[in-house]
């Protein structure tokens, strides 16, 4: 079922932190308790306690309500700062694996990318709300490894953007299936392997980047 197009809406009263954090957490606890096919913005707004009218003022349906509870979630997401590249990748991805672990985020990001695939407005969300905004990590990280010196400095930025979506989507990817879809668990050990094998990745682009300037210099 296709959600309702987002329109502009006329200013008004601001919107309430308040409300919006209760609203979102109404939404993630039904998500657990009802199911995503049984979720309704009616049932929300009773557990939120907030008027019905009140969701469809700041959400057109249920898939994007359902992607902004998700989405706030993952913005708990933090890169440790633990001293080398490989111990900071292994704390933010076991913190990731967590998160998908938790049951309102595995029924709600499996519900919004099976909805996505018909929804091409939905798939735009999904991107702005969770990968975009996630996309940070990658950036701090390789800012933090260039001043250690474990990852040379980009010479092109092209290439650097590239290399960060690029990041992002194994290892988003890895965790994303090895969680919801084989449903194995993202453990210490796995998290290791994952991360060498992510290193030795880095390692070569990074050789393959230098050898291109032929200097193995440039600005970030």
């Amino acid at each position: 079922m296709q959600s309702r197009t987002s329109v502009p809406r006329a200013a008004g009263r601001p919107r309430s932190p308040t409300a919006d954090t209760a609203i979102l957490a109404a939404t993630r606890a039904a998500l657990v308790e009802l199911g995503w096919s049984k979720l309704t913005l009616g049932d929300v707004a009773t557990r939120a306690g907030v008027a019905k009218t009140t969701l469809y003022r700041r959400w057109a349906g249920k898939n994007e309500l359902v992607v902004d509870a998700v989405a706030e979630l993952f913005d708990e997401l933090e890169l440790p700062d633990c001293g080398t590249l490989a111990a900071d990748i292994e704390g933010v991805v076991l913190q990731f694996a967590a998160i998908l672990a938790r049951p309102e985020a595995k029924s709600g990001l499996m519900a919004v990318v099976a909805e996505s695939t018909r929804d091409d407005a939905l798939r735009e969300r999904i991107r702005a709300s969770i990968v975009d905004r996630q996309k940070r990590l990658v950036l701090e990280g390789r800012r933090r490894a260039q001043r250690r010196g474990e990852l040379p400095p980009a010479s092109d930025p092209r290439e650097a953007a590239r290399t960060v979506d690029l990041i992002f989507d194994v290892v988003a990817g890895a965790v994303v299936h090895r969680t919801l879809v084989s449903a194995e668990p993202a453990d210490e050990e796995w998290v290791r392997g994952f991360t060498r094998v992510l290193l030795l990745g880095l390692s070569g682009a990074g050789a393959e980047g230098t050898a291109g300037t032929g200097t193995g210099t440039g600005t970030d």
